[in-house]
């Protein structure tokens, strides 16, 4: 028997969004009220859709999605090879070496064929029953052919009234003994790089680093996180918050502009949420919780796709980057296998 039609919903741990009212690609709308399930794609397309209705819920609310099938690990094709990826990791050590960069973050996508009925709410599921992550969500709106579900353990911003908190991740290893030099580095230097972004919408002298390369534990692996923080400025609206901060820092590398013209060159298709922001924005109350989209999965019409990737400095092998990309898609990828 066929499943019958989801609704559009959002879902943010256990915090469930439904009764959908309206949807926007403009953050001047979501500054005018109410409380928003934001995605933004990595290439800066914004999806806002205000829901009515928000209440706690536990996991039974995912149990009308169905079953997950499940994806063999042999479907998935990848949108950059060990060759390719090698010779990207290469080239990004030579605009290292012409002091044109310091950091990378070089990702590839990955995708496989998926039927046109199913919807990533039994993935979703799956995944935060595997991948218990602070900021777990789904986030799906039929009409705009948009379905994401992420396993996300990285805060990209916090928003608390007049204060800005980030916490960005650099440096992932299986074990917390196994972090090398160059993990603490790149860490440092996207620390840097926040700081001077959050510099753009805080007052002055507010923008500080309040733990620096503190190691977090999650299923299967270890990652570095930093936390900065700083004081918005006043009559600062959701569009320049973004514009000042977007793509999180973490997921680019530095300098932020000339990473990005490297992303652009090396990476053959968009990232789309990969490396994006999902979450939340209550305009009526000044508060929001926006995650980087990393572990993250989402569909469009008939395709499936998952990012991983990794920061490429001057001290990075292709083998050793390559390796970094296959840990962090590997539990992910037997998470879809179902």
């Amino acid at each position: 028997m066929p499943a019958r039609p989801q609704l559009p919903r959002a879902r943010f741990g256990d915090l469930l969004a439904e009764d959908l009212v309206a949807v926007t690609d403009d953050p001047a709308v979501v500054d005018r009220g109410g409380r928003w399930a934001v995605v933004v794609d990595f290439e800066g397309t914004i999806t806002a859709a205000r829901f009515r209705t928000w209440r706690r819920a536990d996991a039974t609310a995912d149990a009308v999605g169905g079953r997950w099938s499940g994806v063999p690990a042999s479907r998935w094709d990848s949108s950059l090879g060990p060759l390719a990826h090698a010779e990207g990791v290469d080239e990004i050590r030579a605009r290292i070496a012409a002091g044109d960069v310091y950091q990378v973050n070089l990702c590839r996508v990955l995708e496989t064929p998926l039927d046109d009925g199913t919807t990533l709410h039994g993935l979703h599921a799956a995944l935060a029953a595997a991948h218990p992550a602070p900021y777990a969500s789904h986030v799906y709106l039929p009409e705009h052919d948009l379905d994401v579900a992420s396993a996300s353990p990285e805060l990209f911003l916090r928003r608390d009234r007049e204060h800005l908190v980030t916490r960005p991740i650099k440096g992932t290893a299986a074990t917390a003994d196994a972090f090398l030099d160059k993990d603490r580095a790149e860490n440092v230097m996207i620390v840097d790089l926040m700081r001077n972004d959050l510099g753009r919408v805080c007052v002055p002298g507010s923008v500080r680093a309040t733990a620096l390369c503190a190691p977090e534990h999650h299923p299967g692996l270890v990652h570095l996180v930093s936390t900065v923080e700083g004081t918005l400025a006043d009559d600062v609206g959701w569009g320049e918050i973004l514009a000042a901060t977007f793509p999180p820092g973490s997921v680019v590398g530095a300098p932020k502009l000339a990473a990005l013209d490297v992303i652009r060159r090396l990476e053959p298709v968009p990232r789309g949420p990969y490396c994006g922001a999902i979450g939340w924005i209550d305009a009526d109350d000044d508060h929001a919780e926006l995650a980087v989209g990393i572990r993250t999965f989402w569909r469009s019409a008939g395709t499936l796709r998952l990012g991983t990737g990794g920061g490429v400095t001057w001290d990075s092998d292709p083998e050793g980057e390559w390796r970094e990309t296959e840990l962090k898609a590997r539990r992910l990828l037997a998470v879809a296998e179902g």
